[in-house]
């Protein structure tokens, strides 16, 4: 294969390219998925095939195709586009530099999920159904499992040949009580179908879903005959389930520097940050907030040893004590910017485009104990497990719901729990509010494998670790409040 990709990228050079690449992806997907002790979904799928990009005069052309015997046609395709292109340029393509790599890197996996049967899957799952429908009150269950493998080959003009072979593994549950016009929900590990980990079936054993399937229950039960979240002003401690969204919608998407610079504004959303908050006058956030992108962490879902334009993945601090410092790059966008790329640029798949994709966005622990966050706090929440949410197109304003709120009073954790927990606030501001982050003991990491963007639209897997964090003076609630 390195022959064949080598002499074609040669192909590309005679042809009068400036600069190609190209990227062979295999792709295996299996989901399994049970709800109400019923197996509703069990696809396996396999994909293959190569996307190549070309580069003439400052334009790009692209054209992707699952047959190899057809690679030099392929490659044609591409320098033809980018040809046309050029009469249309209103600014040339920059890509900045990058050293040549001849490399591999490999997740670590100790169980390949693909050689478990599909059988022993969906016994663990229906298990954990079984003990949550034996709990009075649950009147609905799920569960599911997803595992994704991906053998990555990338070669290009300079002399950069890289394989790659990674691993995901994610899996969760959930039970719903339903009465009185109301309807509640408990998910674990997380919501939206659990947590994911760039690790093997291991990481389902590490889960234990069994041990948790039936407090998950009970405490479902116990949000539908819980009273509402009261509206207010009050001091929030937000778990790590739920500060990995926040972290997503108000840190990552907005420092991806392509949204910065309008590639999104016609679908979903631009950025209220510029390129001249580089100059370090941005406070994004309180002196308790360092925010890092980081594909080196291990176990993280966004984690990989080089992205798909060969640029090797780094730890890029964000965020440093409350100061913005930096955008997630990638090699054409950060030459607008007088940079080099810190390889943040993936596609979903081999038939799409790579484009500015946030990696592991990381809040860092800081030095409290947990039990100091709680007994800081004389009037308020702690927080659990993302609801819903939504944000505005700039990623300023944002409002949050979560499954459960557990109470707060005079610096303790009083035992009495509310459902439909709303908070709100404007993204500069909220993280402002931040005063203490607890320390690493207490730090997590969760996988997000279907993250949106793009034009026509593109999932991307990954990552946040945070800890629990304490946020002052938070819109709590729906109600007006003065």
């Amino acid at each position: 294969m390195k022959e064949k990709l080598n002499a074609l990228m040669a192909f590309c050079t005679k042809l009068g390219a400036d600069y190609a690449d190209i990227r062979v992806k295999d792709i295996w997907i299996e989901n399994v998925h049970a709800e109400d002790g019923k197996v509703k979904t069990l696809s396996s799928s396999r994909s293959f095939g190569c996307g190549i990009r070309v580069y003439s005069g400052g334009s790009l052309g692209f054209a992707a195709t699952n047959d190899l015997n057809n690679l030099e046609e392929t490659a044609k395709k591409a320098f033809e586009i980018a040809c046309v292109s050029k009469e249309l340029q209103s600014e040339k393509i920059e890509l900045s530099k990058k050293p040549v790599v001849v490399d591999s890197f490999k997740t670590p996996v100790k169980i390949d999920p693909e050689k478990i049967p599909a059988a022993e899957k969906i016994e663990l799952l229906l298990k954990c159904e079984k003990i949550m429908q034996a709990v009075p009150g649950v009147n609905r269950t799920a569960s599911s499992m997803n595992f994704r493998k991906e053998d990555v080959i990338y070669c290009d003009t300079d002399g950069s040949y890289i394989t790659q072979s990674f691993c995901q593994t994610g899996g969760g549950i959930s039970a719903t009580a339903i009465g009185g016009g109301d309807a509640q929900t408990r998910s674990y590990p997380n919501s939206f179908r659990g947590n994911y980990s760039r690790a093997g079936y291991e990481y389902i054993n590490e889960l234990k879903l069994l041990e948790h399937a039936e407090s998950c229950a009970k405490e479902c039960v116990e949000l539908l005959n819980a009273p509402d979240c009261p509206s207010g002003v009050y001091d929030l401690l937000i778990n790590p389930s739920q500060m990995t969204l926040q972290i997503h919608e108000s840190i990552g998407h907005p420092t991806e520097l392509d949204r910065v610079f309008g590639s999104e504004a016609a679908f979903a959303g631009a950025s209220f940050v510029s390129p001249d908050d580089l100059d370090g006058r941005l406070k994004y956030g309180s002196e308790h907030v360092t925010v890092v992108a980081d594909a080196t962490c291990a176990g993280a879902l966004g984690t990989y040893g080089y992205d798909d334009e060969g640029v090797a993945a780094t730890r890029t601090v964000l965020i440093d004590k409350g100061i913005f410092k930096n955008f997630t790059t990638s090699r054409d966008y950060a030459s607008k910017v007088k940079q080099v790329s810190n390889g943040c640029s993936l596609a979903d798949g081999w038939f799409n485009l790579p484009m500015v994709r946030m990696t592991n966005i990381n809040l860092l622990p800081g030095n409290f104990e947990l039990d100091e966050l709680i007994a800081g706090i004389e009037d308020g929440f702690m927080l659990d497990v993302n609801k819903s949410w939504s944000i505005d197109d700039k990623r300023i304003n944002f409002q949050f719901a979560c499954e459960i709120a557990y109470e707060i009073k005079n610096g303790k954790l009083t035992g009495k729990i509310f459902k439909n927990p709303i908070y709100s606030g404007v993204t500069t501001e909220f993280w402002n509010n931040c005063d203490g982050v607890a320390n690493e003991k207490h730090w997590k990491l969760y996988g997000t494998p279907n993250c949106g963007k793009g034009q026509p639209g593109q999932v991307a897997r990954v990552g946040h670790g945070s800890a629990p964090t304490r946020f002052r003076k938070v819109k709590v609630g729906v109600a007006d409040v003065k």
